[in-house]
């Protein structure tokens, strides 16, 4: 889908909103009130708009970083699976020294530049598989609402324990499966949050977010 088409539709079947942890960013997301909300999918004009849902966890690293702006001073950013972009606005947000968000799904960073946009914010854009990677070039890694599946969160934790040698990584979660007590054990907790109500009726009946970084 290129960008002209995808712009339009997703005009149409988003709504700005700052009902979310982190009200100093407006996001274009796809809320109850629109009719992609309820839509079968064999009607979606997207093959899986998970970009325009603002995920938990996603929700709270913006809300940490917003929060923590000097942890990501003159920092180099690197916003993994970043879906509709928040985590990569909240460090544009706090003047990060570079942001950039990444992830495979070209429809994702077009949201994620529309969304800057609308926060008149500059953010930079990859769809490359960074994933087992070194990001030399980056100094904190965002990971948000990746700890779905068990095989994919085994490569993920691998992968980030040793990224965590030589920088930050957050990772936001607010209770997936695959952020087992053997996982948490090598972590800190750094921020937990209560979800707003409208949040949690979005996100599946979660709380409460957590952010997290790697124990060094």
């Amino acid at each position: 889908m290129l960008l002209k088409e995808f712009t339009s539709l997703f005009l149409k079947h988003t709504k700005p909103t700052r009902s979310h942890l982190t009200p100093e960013l407006v996001l274009r997301l796809v809320t109850a009130d629109c009719s992609l909300w309820s839509a079968p999918a064999d009607q979606s004009p997207f093959k899986d708009p998970f970009w325009g849902f603002y995920w938990p966890g996603g929700q709270a690293i913006a809300r940490y970083i917003l929060d923590n702006a000097d942890s990501v001073n003159n920092c180099k950013i690197l916003d993994v699976g970043c879906g509709c972009g928040a985590g990569a606005l909240a460090a544009a947000k706090v003047n990060a020294k570079l942001v950039v968000a990444n992830d495979i799904d070209f429809c994702a960073l077009y949201a994620t530049k529309l969304n800057a946009d609308l926060n008149d914010l500059q953010v930079e854009t990859s769809c490359v598989n960074l994933i087992g990677d070194d990001c030399n070039e980056f100094d904190a890694i965002f990971i948000g609402d990746m700890f779905y599946d068990e095989d994919f969160a085994n490569l993920l934790f691998d992968w980030l324990i040793k990224l965590s040698k030589k920088k930050m990584v957050l990772i936001g979660d607010p209770g997936r499966h695959g952020l087992t007590d053997r996982r948490r054990k090598q972590m800190h907790l750094l921020a937990q949050y209560e979800m707003p109500k409208i949040s949690c009726k979005e996100n599946n009946g979660f709380t409460h977010t957590t952010v997290w970084t790697l124990n060094t």
